[in-house]
């Protein structure tokens, strides 16, 4: 394509991803307003109380949320991302597709978070029925903590009862949650039909976990604001006086998290 050419550039063709995938984000939007406003004020709560916020992505892309919230620019210092590369894209994909299906798997890994009564344990996985997050918020719970889960119902609800990827017990991630916000991802996630391919492409459950993420943390700092609290935000640590406007914030969270 020549750079200079004058020709007005034509809209790429997504075969409706975009109008999808902005359908889900609206929905989730108005649709799950109260539950992310009620989700934000165990957050807010947290904050008044200086806890940590704990994160945790069930296994596969859903640890990449997690991601998002921990030492990201413009977000929440006290986020403490319950960690496992096991349970990861970072492992090999095979390997984690098993680990997640494990049973007790994510037991052993919330157990070694230094999780108190009373603190907001927040779990993405929009299947929401593996043993990775069952397992995971049944230790989260036994610990005391406050279950938020974002998940989908259709996953859930339209899963069968035998199915060999559920936990044993055959829970649903939104019965053990005390705020269930529904990210509404389809089963099978890809929601773009190629004419003469039969297999679906264009996952979307990433971008609209992602946005739920970011709505949270909205919510919470106005909500943190509207109390008279100062929420603990990162600077970019790329953009000038970021490390320095960091320092005590880390200073105060670097023995705490143990991703820090």
């Amino acid at each position: 394509m020549n750079p200079k050419s004058k020709s007005k550039p034509q809209p790429l063709d997504d075969l409706g991803y975009l109008a999808k995938a902005m359908a889900l984000l609206e929905r989730v939007r108005t649709e799950q307003a109260d539950a992310i406003r009620a989700a934000a004020t165990i957050m807010a709560d947290a904050i008044a109380d200086d806890r940590l916020i704990h994160v945790y992505g069930g296994g596969g892309h859903t640890t990449l949320v997690m991601g998002e919230m921990f030492f990201r620019a413009g977000g929440l210092s006290n986020i403490d991302p319950v960690m496992e590369t096991g349970i990861s894209v970072f492992n090999q994909a095979l390997k984690y597709l098993e680990l997640e299906r494990c049973v007790n798997f994510g037991t052993a890994v919330v157990r070694y978070y230094e999780i108190k009564p009373g603190d907001p344990f927040i779990i993405f996985h929009n299947i929401g029925i593996n043993a990775a997050t069952i397992d995971a918020a049944n230790e989260a719970k036994r610990k005391g903590a406050r279950i938020i889960a974002v998940s989908s119902s259709c996953w859930q609800d339209e899963m069968p009862a035998g199915h060999f990827i559920r936990h044993p017990s055959k829970a649903n991630l939104f019965d053990l949650a005390e705020v269930c916000i529904d990210d509404y991802n389809p089963v099978g996630d890809a929601v773009v039909n190629v004419p003469g391919l039969a297999t679906p492409i264009a996952p979307v459950s990433n971008l609209v976990d992602f946005a739920i993420a970011h709505w949270l943390e909205i919510e919470c700092i106005r909500q943190c604001v509207a109390r008279g609290i100062v929420p603990p935000v990162w600077n970019s640590a790329n953009a000038p006086g970021g490390d320095e406007k960091n320092a005590a914030l880390l200073a105060k969270y670097r023995p705490r998290i143990k991703s820090l």
